[in-house]
């Protein structure tokens, strides 16, 4: 199971997540913005930070980089692509996932152990979890807060495509969506950062092995 993981200019998440797929059984692989070589991977991670500086909009500019005109493609051929944090500013800002995340509510950043309920097993990165079962991830953010207009909420609600709600939001998200997925149900953007919940040493939970898990059940 090779998992790249793609490093913006302004990353911070990047080697967390390397070390995640480690420690969960796969096979790390580096991949670089500014090529479009995505190294015969079977998933790509789209980490957390601050990519490009957030300047203009989150995600806006990271949207254009090289590897990202792959990833869409490849996306749309059924890739499985988790993006955390500024990845899922970055696959909204991509037109993979619907919405947007706006500066949160409080106009601070947030850091804490955040609890989630699960919506969605139907995908491929939470297979592992029960809809309804809670879960504490880490959440750190300053823009988190989940957006989009009454129609494509209705059409996330319908179609079972909330993956996770906060229990107790953070930061103002429309209906508590902490997490969100396509309709392949392949393609799964959250805010919260499963990749630092794996490592029994240094984790407060281990909730999100599951997200690692599931892939290897999808990939077979």
């Amino acid at each position: 199971m090779k998992i790249g993981v793609v490093t913006f200019p302004g990353s911070l998440d990047d080697e967390d997540a390397l070390r995640a797929v480690r420690l969960t059984g796969g096979e790390p692989v580096r991949l670089w913005h500014a090529s479009d070589d995505l190294q015969g991977v079977d998933a790509v991670i789209l980490p957390g930070g601050f990519s490009y500086g957030d300047y203009l909009r989150c995600g806006a500019i990271a949207r254009f980089s090289p590897v990202m005109g792959e990833v869409v493609r490849r996306a749309h051929a059924g890739l499985p692509v988790l993006g955390i944090c500024n990845g899922f500013q970055i696959l909204c800002e991509a037109r993979l996932l619907p919405g947007a995340l706006i500066r949160n509510e409080v106009r601070v950043f947030t850091a804490l152990d955040q609890r989630l309920r699960v919506e969605s097993a139907n995908t491929a990165w939470t297979s592992a979890y029960t809809p309804g079962q809670e879960i504490t991830i880490a959440l750190k953010n300053g823009g988190g807060n989940y957006q989009a207009d009454a129609a494509t909420i209705a059409r996330l609600e319908d179609e079972g495509r909330v993956v996770f709600r906060y229990v107790g939001n953070p930061n103002g998200s429309v209906d508590d969506i902490a997490g969100i997925t396509n309709e392949r149900g392949t393609v799964v953007g959250l805010m919260p950062h499963p990749e630092h919940n794996v490592d029994p040493e240094i984790a407060t939970t281990l909730d999100g092995q599951g997200f690692f898990t599931s892939l290897a059940a999808f990939l077979g």
